[in-house]
């Protein structure tokens, strides 16, 4: 079964208004390989507090705060913004 990216209307509106399409899918498609077993080196960080169970990915200023449903092979991004703006 291969992994599907699900986005939430507020990530993707970031996504195609400030044009990081390329960039936030190619972060994702590393995590999912270092999922599958690959030692690709990937800045990821499990969140605590409000955003307990959710993980953060970085790529430069651009966070990207999601989950991982390992069951149905899902990452939900919940939230695709800059450093600044992302957890508010």
């Amino acid at each position: 079964m291969k992994w599907r990216i699900d986005f939430s209307i507020n990530a993707y509106k970031f996504i195609e208004k400030q044009n990081v399409k390329d960039k936030v899918i190619g972060e994702l498609r590393k995590l999912i390989l270092k999922l599958k077993g690959d030692s690709i080196n990937v800045n990821l960080k499990k969140l605590e507090g409000e955003w307990k169970g959710y993980y953060r990915l970085r790529k430069g200023k651009i966070r990207i705060i999601f989950e991982i449903n390992t069951g149905k092979k899902v990452l939900y991004v919940e939230r695709v913004d800059f450093r600044g703006n992302v957890y508010k």
